[in-house]
């Protein structure tokens, strides 16, 4: 066995850990290239520990590459862009989760790489105004949506930016999961002009899984509504 997939291996049993201390406490071992590597696979992993593990490890290890170099991490940062976009051949799957985590850890790649979650909740306009990079499959829009909630840390700025107006829409979504996470966000932003369509999924017994400080939540539209709500 090479030493590439020694480390994929060890990776994937160190995020099967359940505390996010322990896991990074056990990854300060590898070297930072080799773990980037590693972590990228693992997002496409089944288990969902492993995946969202996999989340908060790249928010770790990115912030202390981009601390001591930050064209490193910018690199990393692009990388998932170009997943995210029609002409790379894949799907990005986990990339906006992991983006989020990123810029919720690190201030000037969250200055520098906001506009690019938020454009992915937007259709693209007339000519001059061609900001938009929508993403139609329901899985990404989760995942854009639960970075919106990750980075409410920064609400004002991003409410200054419009992302109240993106994340309504949400609220109607034909996918129980884009519309519980789009409340959940929306409460942690505290965007009061939400109430009245929050209110509406009260009685929404749609499914959601949610992660949350290192835990995964199995939830309902209903209850991240409730808990929303007495957050406006």
């Amino acid at each position: 066995m090479n030493r590439r997939s020694r480390i994929k291996i060890e990776l994937l049993e160190i995020l099967r850990q359940k505390d996010l201390r322990t896991i990074f406490s056990s990854l300060q071992k590898y070297g930072e290239r080799d773990l980037i590597r590693s972590l990228f696979s693992a997002l496409y992993h089944p288990e969902d520990s492993v995946r969202w593990h996999a989340v908060s490890a790249f928010g770790w290890v990115v912030d202390r590459v981009a601390r001591r170099d930050l064209e490193s991490a910018r690199v990393v940062m692009r990388r998932f862009l170009w997943s995210l976009n029609d002409e790379s051949g894949g799907i990005g799957w986990g990339s906006p989760e992991a983006m989020a985590e990123i810029m919720a850890r690190n201030e000037a790649l969250f200055l520098e790489y906001y506009h690019m979650l938020l454009s992915y909740m937007r259709e693209d306009g007339p000519e001059l105004f061609q900001n938009g990079n929508y993403l139609e499959l329901p899985q990404l829009q989760r995942g854009v949506l639960w970075g919106i909630g990750r980075l409410a840390g920064h609400g004002e700025l991003l409410m200054q930016n419009g992302v109240v107006d993106d994340l309504l829409p949400s609220l109607q979504s034909s996918d129980g999961p884009v519309r519980g996470l789009s409340a959940w966000s929306l409460g942690l932003l505290k965007a009061g002009s939400a109430k009245k369509p929050i209110q509406q999924l009260f009685d929404d017994g749609g499914a959601v899984t949610l992660y949350r400080d290192g835990e995964i939540i199995e939830t309902t539209v209903s209850e991240l509504a409730h808990q929303a709500f007495k957050k406006l």
